[in-house]
């Protein structure tokens, strides 16, 4: 039992049921982050954490107690909205302690919190102004203070970082995760943005369709997807999933995969259970940057497969060039070292990988185990 359950809870308008069975338990001090595209339920879950939703079945506890029905006022739960939500006629400071003060706390113990918070969030030189004399990240500084101010249970975060240009969504969240490992709080963060995912949480749930497809630590979820959507979803570039057929020789499982000119390649599985799959088609799926050249390959890998292909596109990104080949009929991302010597429409040896390779079974898109 964790610090939050969310215990085979649904939500339905009507007869649709647009939240399915969700089972998640947060420990404390956490860092969950909810991910997933637009319409995967994850807002709506956490407004039902929140209590700003009813839960239509299943059980929300926080610290042991029930929060079916508990107004959201008594949950002593704080949360950080995409809106900021600051009231635009109150100073800095009258917005971060407005929610003691409706809570009867005496002025003196607003001033002492107020004052600790700033300094914490580095807004003390704001606490005079008003909102609208704010940037963009200001603002969100002073949202999260008035979380902060009042110490509660769990922190709720509904995707705050979403209105923020690109590098201050990058500062920001270096802020909230240094914030998080100096304070030790629960954090339930919603985005729709993987990569915010992978380096703020502790542990991620990714949600489709209402559905909960697997929860994990950031590297689990990134190394062992549970299905083809959460392999393509987490990631960027995402995965390459491309279709294969399983051959057996000597007891070891290898990927027979066409190259640009239909000619086959094969590539050996370290993992020994994909025997059993002898003569089937799987989708075999390889990240990116486990496609590379033969002198950047992983030295620490005990299986690095030669692979000679024609490049099609190259992309320079600075740090790396973006190689695209046409691997099982698809268009297959290599992640390059910059100074690689890679030219479209010559062929190059690559290295693949494959102890970092998965595969799927192609009709449930599940991950073949382990």
């Amino acid at each position: 039992m964790g610090f939050l359950d969310i215990d085979n809870a649904t939500k339905s308008y009507g007869a649709l049921e647009v939240l399915h069975h969700v089972d998640i338990s947060v420990e404390e001090g956490e860092f969950l982050v909810l991910v997933g595209p637009s319409g995967c339920g994850k807002s709506t879950l956490l407004n039902m954490i929140a209590g700003l939703e009813e839960i239509s079945s299943g059980e929300i506890r926080i610290k042991n107690g029930v929060m079916n029905g508990v107004h959201p006022s008594k949950r002593n739960i704080a949360m950080v909205f995409q809106s900021y939500a600051l009231y635009p006629n109150m100073t800095v400071g009258q917005n971060i302690t407005f929610g003691l003060e409706m809570h009867g706390t005496p002025k003196a113990e607003r001033e002492k919190a107020m004052r600790e918070v700033a300094t914490l969030l580095q807004i003390e030189p704001l606490l005079k102004r008003k909102p609208g004399a704010l940037s963009g990240g200001q603002r969100q500084r002073v949202a999260m203070g008035r979380a902060l101010v009042r110490n509660p249970d769990v922190f709720l975060f509904d995707e705050p970082l979403s209105n923020l240009d690109a590098k201050l969504r990058v500062d920001m969240r270096t802020e909230i995760k240094k914030l998080h490992q100096k304070l030790g709080t629960t954090i339930v963060y919603v985005t729709h943005d993987q990569i915010e995912a992978m380096t703020l949480s502790t542990r991620i749930a990714v949600m489709n369709g209402g559905y909960v497809q697997q929860v994990g630590a950031p590297q689990e979820i990134y190394d062992m997807p549970t299905n083809i959507f959460v392999a393509t979803f987490m990631g960027s570039p995402a995965m390459n999933v491309v279709p294969a057929t399983v051959k057996v020789e000597n007891g070891r499982a290898y990927a027979l995969v066409s190259l640009h000119d239909d000619s086959l390649v094969s590539l050996p599985f370290s993992q020994d259970n994909l025997v059993a799959w002898d003569g089937r088609d799987i989708l075999l799926g390889i990240r990116p940057e486990t496609i590379t050249d033969e002198d950047a390959a992983d030295r620490k890998s005990s299986n690095i497969a030669p692979l000679r292909n024609r490049v099609v596109v190259i992309e320079p990104a600075g740090s790396d060039t973006f190689a695209t080949m046409t691997l099982g009929g698809k268009d297959v991302i290599a992640r390059m070292r910059s100074d690689a010597d890679v030219k479209p429409g010559a062929d190059f040896n690559f290295a693949v990988n494959m102890e970092k390779a998965v595969a799927f079974d192609p009709e449930s898109e599940q991950r073949i185990a382990p």
